[in-house]
C-alpha cells in the first residue's frame, strides 16, 4: 500500500505522482511531496534503476524515502502502456530528461493528456523545453555560470566562488514542487492539466537576480550595497571560522562598544552608520580580519553570546551539525528506519513545523522494484471495478 499520512491530518494524501527522473533535482522535487503525503512512484529501469542507488547511495536513500518503486522497461510498448495505465489514475508526472527523450519515446505531453486530461507534466532540464541552449548537456555548475550567480558580490575585492551545494538543481527542484502542487490544484478544479517547463538555470537566475547588480547598468558588483565590510566570514586564531552579520547599526555599535577595551582599534567611531561601514567597507573587512585572528573560537564564542549581536560559528562537518544544541531542541536531525538489511540513517526532515504535526521520517527508500506488484495490483483491481487500495479515483 501506499507510504502512510503524513500525520493526524490529510497533507497532500490523495495525490499521485509518477516520478521518471534520476538523481538530484527530480528526486528532491519529489521528495518535498512525498514527505507532505503524495504517493510518489518511482518509477526505474530493468537495468539497475536510478544511478543514484550505486554512485552515491546515502543521498539516494535521502532523496528517494517514503516513495514507493516500481520497474517499467520504456524502451518496451509494454512497459509505456504500463506507465498510460498509471497516467490514468494519477495526478503528475515529473521527468528530467533532455527535451525530446520522452516524445522519441512517444510518451510527450500529448499522449499523456489523451491517456488522462488532467494530467500535469513537470519537465526539468538544465536549459528549458525551447531556446538554443535546449539540447545542451549541463550540471549544476554551468546553470550557475550563466545564470549570474557568480555575479552576486560577497566581499571586496575577491572573485565569487562556487558551494558545495548544488544551488541550481535545489532552487529548479523547489520551484518544479511548488509549480506541480498548484497546477494540480489547478486541474482538481478546471478539468485541465498542463506541462510545466522547468528549467534549472532560469531558478538559479531567479534566485541571483535580486541581488545582482541592476540588470543592464554599467555598475561595478563591488558597489552593491548588499556588500559590506562587516558581513563576512573570519578566520580565528585556532584555524576556526566566525560568520559576524552586523549590518544594522544596532548591532555594529553593540558589538563594537562592547569590546573596545579589549580591542582598542575598535574605539573608532567613524563607521557607526551603516552608510559609512559600506563606503569603507574594505577598511572595515581589514580591521575586523584583525581583531577576530587574535582570539580562538572558544574565547569568541564565550564574548559574543553575551552580546545581542548575529553571530555564529562556522560548522565544516557533519558532526558539529549533529551535536549544536538547537538542532537537537529542534528535532531537525530524525533517524529514518532501516529496510532490506540496510541501517537506519540520520536524516534531516522536512524544514517546515505544521502546527498539526508531520513526520516526514516515516520509511525508507525503496528497493529496485519493491513495489512493482503491488503497484500493478492496485491497476488490475482498478481494472477489474474494485477502487485497488491506494489508487486514485
Amino acid at each position: 500500500m501506499p507510504v502512510g499520512p503524513t500525520a493526524g491530518w490529510p497533507g497532500l494524501r490523495g495525490l499521485r505522482v509518477l516520478d521518471l527522473s534520476r538523481l538530484l533535482p527530480g528526486g528532491f522535487a519529489t521528495l518535498m511531496l512525498a514527505d507532505l503525503g503524495a504517493d510518489v512512484i518511482k518509477i526505474e529501469s530493468p537495468n539497475g534503476g536510478d544511478y543514484g542507488r550505486t554512485v552515491a547511495p546515502d543521498a539516494f536513500a535521502a532523496l528517494n524515502r517514503n516513495k514507493r518503486s516500481a520497474v517499467l522497461d520504456l524502451r518496451e510498448e509494454a512497459g509505456r502502456e504500463t506507465l498510460l495505465r498509471l497516467v490514468e489514475h494519477s495526478d503528475a508526472v515529473v521527468e528530467s530528461n533532455r527535451p525530446g527523450v520522452l516524445a522519441g519515446m512517444g510518451l510527450d505531453y500529448g499522449r499523456l493528456r489523451a491517456a488522462n486530461p488532467r494530467i500535469v507534466l513537470c519537465s526539468i532540464s538544465g536549459y528549458g523545453q525551447t531556446g538554443p541552449y535546449a539540447g545542451r548537456p549541463g550540471h549544476d555548475l554551468n546553470f550557475l555560470a550563466l545564470s549570474g550567480f557568480f555575479a552576486v558580490p560577497h566581499r571586496p575585492d575577491e572573485a565569487v566562488d562556487r558551494v558545495g551545494i548544488r544551488v541550481a538543481d535545489m532552487a529548479g527542484a523547489m520551484y518544479a514542487a511548488f509549480a506541480t502542487s498548484v497546477a494540480v490544484t489547478a486541474a482538481r478544479t478546471t478539468g485541465e492539466g498542463q506541462h510545466l517547463d522547468v528549467s534549472l538555470h532560469e531558478a538559479a537566475a531567479a534566485w541571483s537576480g535580486a541581488l545582482t547588480p541592476p540588470l543592464r547598468e554599467d555598475r561595478h558588483a563591488i558597489d552593491s550595497p548588499l556588500v559590506t565590510g562587516d558581513n563576512d566570514v573570519f578566520l580565528l586564531a585556532d584555524g576556526r571560522r566566525i560568520a559576524l552579520a552586523t549590518f544594522e547599526d544596532k548591532f555594529w555599535l553593540a558589538f563594537r562598544q562592547a569590546l573596545s577595551a579589549e580591542f582598542p582599534a575598535l574605539a573608532d567611531g567613524r563607521y557607526d552608520s551603516r552608510a559609512d561601514r559600506t563606503r569603507a567597507k574594505r577598511q572595515v573587512r581589514a580591521l575586523l580580519t584583525g581583531i577576530f585572528v587574535q582570539r580562538d573560537l572558544a574565547w569568541w564564542s564565550e564574548a559574543l553570546r553575551a552580546l545581542d549581536v548575529p553571530w555564529a560559528p562556522v560548522y565544516e562537518s557533519s558532526a558539529e551539525v549533529l551535536a549544536d544544541g538547537h538542532v537537537a531542541a529542534r528535532d531537525l536531525v530524525g533517524t529514518l528506519p532501516g529496510s532490506d538489511g540496510e541501517p537506519p540513517r540520520h536524516q534531516v526532515r522536512f524544514p517546515v513545523v505544521f502546527g498539526s504535526g508531520l513526520d516526514s521520517l516515516r520509511s525508507a527508500a525503496p528497493g529496485h522494484g519493491e513495489h512493482t506488484a503491488e503497484i500493478l495490483a492496485e491497476l488490475d483491481a482498478r481494472a477489474a471495478g474494485h477502487g485497488g487500495e491506494g489508487v486514485r479515483s
